[in-house]
Formats: structure tokens, sequence, C-alpha cells
């Protein structure tokens, strides 16, 4: 069975670049979401409903359970198909992508959710300064935010401010089927994060009864400041599971 690796905002697949390249198993595949690095598919309005279904019919093509990993909006959103699709993952992963009806969207967020000022943002959105805010805000190095905000273009500006508007309310609509999932889970945790904080790692962690939260001593994208550590911990995780992998 595969391994398939998803991202969040404002990403693409080349976020998982430093952790595929210290996973040992070749079977790895990262996607890009629509309208992500990816075109969306007509009529795609950017919800996370759509996104769900999108991840949904996918693995379904795939053809048999996959070990399925995500970071951010990656988290939050293959989580929602282990508890809806369980017969489609084998096993989960996921970090920095809280799921909860007490989580407060950060200030950032709120922007984008709001249909005046994220559009204003979006469209006074200049690349320098906002890499230079993700680098300084996140403890990313500058180089590689530099290279995350050269990818969003407007489509991806368009499907974030979707994404955002349609999950207000997100926690309260998703935590209770948590419960549902089957999946062995790990959940792995940047502590610095101080938009998506430690405590709510922890309690994704009880409704996914997974066993531990890999704490990682970093920010929000633990896959560009501890990479290495990163695959540490999901293969361990894998290893852990009964069946071989490639």
């Amino acid at each position: 069975m595969p391994a398939i690796l998803i991202h969040g905002v404002p990403d693409t697949h080349h976020v998982w670049d430093g952790v595929r390249r210290q996973l040992t198993r070749a079977d790895v595949e990262a996607w890009n979401l629509p309208g992500f690095g990816a075109p969306r598919p007509q009529g795609f309005t950017s919800t996370k409903e759509e996104y769900v279904d999108w991840l949904i019919d996918r693995l379904e093509r795939v053809g048999e359970p996959v070990d399925l990993v995500g970071h951010d909006w990656g988290c939050i959103l293959t989580a929602r198909v282990a508890s809806l699709r369980p017969d489609l993952v084998r096993t989960w992963a996921g970090g920095n992508g809280p799921v909860n009806a007490g989580y407060v969207w950060h200030p950032l967020a709120k922007i984008w959710q709001h249909p005046v000022e994220g559009d204003r943002f979006m469209s006074e959105l200049e690349p320098d300064s906002f890499a230079n805010d993700v680098a300084a805000g996140f403890d990313v190095p500058v180089d590689l935010a530099r290279e995350m905000v050269s990818r969003v273009d407007e489509p991806m500006k368009d499907s974030v401010l979707g994404l955002y508007r349609s999950a207000v309310t997100m926690g309260e609509e998703w935590e209770p089927e948590l419960a549902r999932v089957t999946a062995p889970c790990l959940v792995f945790w940047g502590i610095r994060d101080p938009a998506c904080q430690i405590e709510f790692g922890e309690k994704l962690a009880v409704s996914l009864r997974a066993p531990e939260v890999v704490r990682l001593d970093c920010n929000h994208w633990p896959l560009l400041q501890k990479p290495a550590a990163v695959a540490a911990a999901i293969e361990t995780h894998w290893k852990s599971q009964a069946g071989p992998v490639s």
C-alpha cells in the first residue's frame, strides 16, 4: 500500500520535499490539492467539503488502503477522510492542523474569512513582504518562505479564501466524528506554533486515540524545520503496524 502526503495552506506538494528525502520507502506520493499547483475541476469552489470529496475520490482510485499523512489543512482534511471512509486508510498521521470546537482561528484566517478584508488582502499581497512575514512569524528559513510564496498564484488565492470561508465552524462540525476513525494514528506537532497551539495537538491525539504526540521543538512548519524528525516519526509509525511496507 502506498503512502500519500497532503499539504496545507499556502503550500503545494513541495512542502514535503525535505521529508521525502529522508524516507526510506519508495511508494510515497505527495499530492497537490486543486487550486494549489493543480487545476480545479469545473465548478469546484474550494470548500472544505469539496476537498474531502476530492480526496476520497482519489483514494478510491488507489485501490487499497493507504498510509495517509497530512500537515496543516492536510491534517484537517485527511482526518476528516479517515472519519468518513475508514476503509480507505491503513494508518493516519498528521500535525499542526486542529480539529476542535474550542479552537479559535488565528488572525490571518479571520482576515481570509472576511468577505471584504480577505479579498483586499489577496489583491494587495506583495510576495516579498508576505515571505518575510512567514519567515519572521513562523521561523521558516527565508529561502524556503520565498519559494513557498512564489507559488501563490491567483487560483491559490481564490482557493484559500473559499476554503477558509467554508470553515468558520469546522471544529464544531468535524470534531465529533473523529471518534469514527479506526486507523492507528500518530500526531506530530511543532510546539512553538502560535497559530495552532500544542494544546490542540494534544486534544487531537485524544480524539483519535493516538498513544502520544510527537512534540517537535519548532514552529508551525515541522516539514521545513525538522524534516528528518518528521520522517523518522512517521516511518516508525508505519513500521509498527501489521503488514510490510515497500
